[in-house]
């Protein structure tokens, strides 16, 4: 079974000064994009480096999630910590998916250069650190389509079950028509049945 981590990181959230939408955004799509079957935990933490780091080990260590998602707390301002608890916790680094992600939001925002999400992994557990809004969240996700449904810039997450069969977990498929995960020839799979 597919385990995925899904972490929102929110002062204000956690406070109860508003609900949070990162989680029901993450939620709602991966409804929509995943066609395996799979299983979420989720975790609502304050911008707190110490408590982020704590979820992110936990997620990975004991729940043994293959994929861990954040959303929230990667900008300049002083309280965003996000990615320094995920490097803090990284074995290793795959700064790819930072790059990407930003390129997908030059294309909405021009603020998207104040951005510091990175992405990383953790023993065999990929994490990445997405943006705090449910609009940005699906962009980076899904990426940017023309106006017949065509790909124009991939998101993110096609890389996602690729890397994920890299690090010796589940195959993982895609509805395609939301996004369509790539892996060379070699590593491809008859689809599953319907």
């Amino acid at each position: 079974m597919f385990r995925i981590g899904l972490v929102s990181v929110s002062d204000r959230a956690t406070s109860g000064v508003y609900q949070d939408r990162g989680i029901p955004s993450l939620l709602a799509w991966l409804e929509t994009a995943l066609a395996s079957p799979y299983e979420v935990e989720t975790r609502l933490v304050p911008d707190e480096q110490p408590l982020i780091e704590d979820a992110l080990c936990t997620l990975v260590d004991t729940l043994a999630c293959h994929l861990v998602l954040t959303t929230g707390g990667t900008g300049p301002a002083l309280r965003d910590v996000t990615p320094e608890a995920t490097l803090a916790v990284a074995d290793r680094v795959m700064p790819g998916f930072g790059e990407q992600m930003r390129q997908i939001s030059l294309h909405f925002v021009p603020t998207a250069i104040l951005s510091r999400q990175v992405a990383v992994i953790r023993k065999q557990t990929l994490i990445v650190n997405l943006p705090g809004q449910p609009k940005a969240i699906e962009e980076i996700l899904q990426g940017i389509k023309d106006e017949f449904g065509a790909a124009v810039v991939p998101g993110i997450f096609a890389a996602i079950p690729y890397c994920i069969d890299l690090l010796e977990g589940p195959y993982v498929e895609t509805v395609e028509s939301v996004i369509k995960s790539f892996r060379p020839k070699s590593a491809q799979r008859p689809p599953r049945p319907a």
